[in-house]
């Protein structure tokens, strides 16, 4: 059985799976301290790791009714991600690793999201397009197998969608997290109220979307709920089509015909709705799989060359993208 450790932003998580992808326990704790601020703070995310590690990681146990002797592979998130966050899932897990002298795998967090469509029991294998979107990264990729690098096909500019998700969200009024708030507003509304842009780059890119929101509340009336949700909708509309037009173009390219969806972001129904018009084999992950979460990365550890006691005692975590994803 595989142990997992995720803390790369503000959810501390802990999962066990199976060695056949199997999930015996995958608990998710959302730290609620960040919403007054409008954002993850790093230094408070890191505290809050460590006040929940353990209790995450013995609730994951009993869920499964397991116990570490079960154990015989332990792997955690390296990066990319917040560094001080990182660390303590990082180092936890070294350390429960050596305390046992068991394998450990180190795991990119993004290559996480696209083994969250290894997991069973609905596996979706390569070869696949995978959509990685959450409020940190987005990026396309052409996946043909468990080994080796995936092609990028098109990845990040400036902001992430989820970051164009919440930052929306924020000028609406709608606080933080905000991208199921602004979905939610979003229902009342029309989306072709407003027209945003969606750009013209062959990668993603929102900070121009993003200038263009705030530009427009300026000019109405944000006090009109109607206005308000007529703004959110046509604002999710630019996204969603961003986001479709260059899978549509990585579909064309890569030559597969089928996507794999991962991320925050895939929560969205309007995204997961408008993705299956695009007539592609489509795997959208049940949405407790779509935000940060363990058993994702314990998915990935299974295709990850393990190291054995001591070798990955001085390994360090990374905040961008120096690992592999695969």
């Amino acid at each position: 059985m595989i142990l997992a450790l995720e803390t790369s932003c503000d959810d501390t998580c802990a999962a066990l799976v199976g060695d056949d992808g199997r999930i015996a326990a995958n608990v998710i704790s959302s730290q609620e301290a960040h919403g007054r601020f409008g954002g993850v703070v790093p230094e408070v995310a890191a505290r809050a790791h460590v006040e929940l590690i353990d209790v995450v990681i013995a609730d994951a146990f009993a869920r499964a009714g397991a116990r570490i002797e079960d154990v015989d592979l332990v792997a955690a998130t390296r990066g990319p991600g917040l560094v001080g966050a990182l660390l303590v899932g990082f180092s936890t897990a070294k350390a429960i690793a050596a305390a046992r002298q068991l394998p450990f795998a180190p795991v990119d967090h993004l290559a996480g999201h696209i083994a969250a469509a290894y997991l069973s029991p609905e596996v979706f294998e390569p070869p696949f397009v995978a959509l990685i979107a959450s409020g940190g990264h987005t990026l396309l990729l052409a996946v043909r197998g468990h080994d080796g690098e995936p092609e990028i096909l098109a990845r990040t500019l400036d902001d992430a969608a989820g970051e164009a998700f919440d930052k929306g969200a924020r000028m609406l009024g709608l606080g933080y997290p905000g991208g199921a708030a602004l979905e939610r507003l979003a229902a009342t509304g029309d989306p072709r109220a407003y027209d945003f842009p969606t750009g013209r780059s062959a990668d993603f890119s929102f900070a121009g979307l993003k200038t263009s929101l705030l530009y427009r509340t300026r000019e109405v009336d944000t006090d009109h709920e109607q206005t308000r949700a007529d703004l959110a909708a046509s604002y999710q509309r630019a996204i969603v089509e961003a986001l479709v037009r260059r899978v549509e173009r990585g579909l064309e390219r890569s030559g597969l015909r089928r996507l794999a969806l991962g991320g925050g972001v895939a929560a969205n129904g309007v995204l997961r709705a408008r993705l299956a018009t695009l007539g592609a084999d489509l795997f959208l992950p049940p949405l407790e799989l779509c935000t940060d979460n363990a058993a994702m990365i314990a998915s990935a550890a299974r295709y990850v060359e393990p190291l054995s006691y001591p070798d990955y005692l001085a390994l360090d975590v990374y905040a961008t993208g120096e690992g592999r994803l695969r």
